[in-house]
């Protein structure tokens, strides 16, 4: 079982546009909302805190391509 890595960390809108151009390019990836988790549990969050994670064998392919985006 592969380790994920996170590659960043930012509004959903960016997070979500950049694991699509991922998955059109045959990239698994894995977006974790902390916003989205603390609302639905009841709780309060100030800041746009979405991640985007990969497989570590994917990390220099997805780099690669997140940079020419």
């Amino acid at each position: 079982m592969s380790e994920h890595i996170k590659l960043m960390t930012d509004s959903a809108i960016v997070i979500n546009r950049k694991a699509q151009l991922l998955e059109e390019q045959g990239i698994a990836s894995i977006v974790k909302n902390n916003t989205e988790s603390a609302r639905l549990a009841g709780f309060g969050s100030f800041s746009d805190d979405v991640e985007l994670f990969v497989a570590e064998t994917d990390v220099k392919k997805a780099l690669e391509l997140l940079s020419d985006s």
